[in-house]
């Protein structure tokens, strides 16, 4: 590659739609011959549906993409993809997106590519596109630092969920959205098409526009590289920075599940521990259905069931993978293991 390959970041806390968008995104025939590092937070990664297996970490997307999800430290990650493309494993490709976790401070990622004295001779900084969720970004901005940077950095805006939030309530967080990032335009998806040649125009990372504090967040980070090690590496990394109390696990069983009932148990769930329940997310093998079924769920709202076209791999069981604040595993667990004995056959297995 003659020209530094851009890195794009799409950012945005848990359940903001960064997954959604990226689908949408590469759709689009201006994000062909892209590459995809997905940066997950927990055991499980659910966010791709794969085709075809390139080796043990990289898979082809439905739409033609590379995609691998990143379980060691970032720049490795890049470096990896990089020297796997120089080598003819993996296909070309002429851009990367990195989707990062909702927990993630986008600058530690953003310094990364900047400063990293190997990267910044094959890569450049691409634009920040920053997801917005609707109906609990104002309670996010609130509670979550994280929420606060990934706006400020933003190049772009797309706030999600407009359609289920009251009207009201969008224009006061837009407001707040213009006073963190004043300049960088906003488009709402749930009312207008998303076209990756309008998010990805001017596909350069700038600070000018950027609020005061936006830019010293990035100096200092970039000041840190040479001595400071990110480790991007969910429940390490995201775990330290936020204490011991936002943390993953995943659950899996065996046996059809009744939809009805499931969903009377996960919304009772989100009903009184919502707040604490930060993302749900879940693959279920549901009775009456030959192909699975993904649930997913922010706080106190479940978005409808999506019927997937197949499974995505030989295992049938279903799949859960939950990203909780100060909520006990054992509590969720001995929760739905009530409901298994109450719902399902005798020889259903436990949960793993």
């Amino acid at each position: 590659m003659t020209e530094p390959t851009p890195v794009n970041l799409i950012t945005g806390f848990l359940g903001s739609g960064k997954t959604s968008l990226l689908q949408r995104l590469l759709s689009d025939p201006a994000l062909a011959d892209t590459a995809v590092l997905i940066n997950e937070f927990g055991e499980v990664g659910l966010d791709h549906h794969l085709l075809e297996r390139i080796d043990d970490t990289m898979v082809l997307l439905q739409s033609g993409c590379l995609c691998c999800t990143i379980r060691g430290e970032l720049s490795a990650a890049i470096k990896d993809l990089h020297s796997k493309r120089e080598r003819g494993i993996v296909p070309a490709f002429r851009r990367l997106v990195v989707e990062s976790t909702g927990l993630a401070d986008p600058f530690p990622i953003l310094s990364t590519v900047q400063a990293d004295p190997v990267l910044k001779h094959h890569f450049r900084l691409g634009n920040v596109i920053t997801t917005v969720d609707a109906v609990n970004g104002e309670a996010q901005l609130a509670r979550r630092a994280e929420s606060v940077k990934q706006i400020a950095v933003a190049d772009r805006l797309v706030l999600t969920k407009t359609d289920l939030a009251e009207a009201g309530a969008v224009d006061a967080l837009v407001a707040h959205i213009r006073r963190l990032n004043p300049a960088a335009p906003l488009w709402r998806a749930a009312e207008g098409s998303l076209e990756a040649e309008a998010l990805l125009s001017h596909d350069l990372f700038a600070l000018a526009g950027k609020s005061d504090q936006a830019r010293r967040w990035f100096a200092a980070e970039v000041d840190a590289q040479p001595t400071h090690h990110h480790d991007h590496e969910g429940n390490r990394h995201d775990a330290n920075r936020h204490g011991n109390s936002i943390h993953a696990f995943s659950l899996t069983f065996d046996g059809a599940l009744d939809w009805t009932m499931f969903g009377i148990w996960l919304s009772m769930l989100l009903h009184r521990h919502g707040p604490a329940v930060l993302r749900v997310k879940g693959i279920l093998n549901v009775a009456g259905s030959a192909t699975p079924v993904a649930v997913h769920g922010v706080q106190h709202l479940v978005h409808p069931p999506i019927h997937m076209a197949a499974w995505p791999d030989g295992d049938r069981r279903s799949r859960l993978v939950f990203i909780v604040d100060g909520l006990g595993r054992e509590l969720i667990e001995r929760s739905l293991m009530a409901f298994l004995r109450f719902t399902a056959p005798v020889k259903t297995a436990a949960v793993a």
